[in-house]
């Protein structure tokens, strides 16, 4: 039996909610094994962070060389790189070990406003990390930044999509949930050539943490899998909206989503917590 494997490039939330731990959640409850380079540590909570402690490039490119060396991923994540000088590294190790099907979610802001991108590293972003991705997953505020551009209609959506696709990516999928215009949370997929729009209905709740790295995340376990583009992101679309709809309910502030929820619908299994 093949064992499929799929690698997160990301932020540790200490939380739990977000970063590392919700994208190797993800992995799990979707049947794929989960691997992890650590570029960051957090100390953070629903209320906030409190702290965030870069790692250092060696320590970064000798995990990356661990992964490469025994443990191919067949798909593989990146989520906050903090820095430039992060992103070169992780780059670089992506092409030296012809690492495929990366997913880029360009993580710069938290649900309480923190910074977790430094300015200088957005172009590096979009010089170095774009080329190499098979599909790119900014939310709007992302996305208004990648393209240095307002986005208020669907046509600016579709703008901005075609113009981070000239930046390298092969797909663009623009996520919703920032427009609360409407009670629909609209998703754009964009391949160069169709402009695709994926509706789920909004749920008002506060525990949305950590939704952008389990969306992305869900995007990258059913790329690992075989699956196409298309076919990943309804899965991610359909994973994301049951942790959304059964929340846990824990923490004061933005708490997480409930990665238990998609399987256990699946198995119509009863929630124990």
């Amino acid at each position: 039996m093949h064992i499929y494997k799929a690698l997160t490039i990301a932020g540790s939330d200490s939380g739990g909610g977000a970063g590392i731990q919700a994208d190797i959640k993800t992995f799990q409850e979707l049947g794929v094994y989960g691997m992890s380079t650590i570029t960051a540590l957090t100390a953070q909570n629903t209320l906030g962070v409190q702290g965030v402690f870069p790692m250092t490039a060696e320590t970064i490119a000798m995990q990356l060389d661990s992964i490469g060396e025994d443990l191919e991923p067949d798909a593989l994540k990146t989520g906050m790189l903090f820095s430039g000088e992060i992103i070169r590294i992780v780059a670089a190790k992506i092409e030296q070990y012809h690492w495929r099907n990366l997913v880029v979610d360009p993580v710069m802001v938290a649900k309480g406003g923190s910074t977790l991108l430094q300015q200088e590293a957005i172009k590096s972003v979009i010089q170095v990390l774009l080329p190499l991705a098979l599909v790119t997953t900014p939310n709007i505020p992302e996305a208004e930044i990648l393209t240095e551009m307002s986005i208020v209609s669907l046509s600016d959506r579709e703008e901005a999509a075609k113009r981070i696709l000239q930046m390298g990516s092969h797909y663009v999928v623009m996520k919703g949930g920032h427009d609360a215009s409407t009670d629909q949370v609209v998703d754009l997929v964009y391949d160069g050539h169709s402009y695709i729009y994926m509706e789920n209905q909004r749920i008002e709740t506060r525990h949305t943490h950590g939704t952008g790295c389990t969306y992305s995340a869900a995007v990258t376990a059913e790329l690992a899998k075989g699956k196409s583009v298309l076919d990943a992101v309804q899965t991610a679309k359909q994973f994301i909206q049951a942790a959304i709809e059964d929340p846990l309910g824990i923490g004061a502030g933005h708490g997480p989503t409930n990665h238990f929820a998609y399987q256990r619908r699946k198995r119509g299994t009863e929630y124990v917590y």
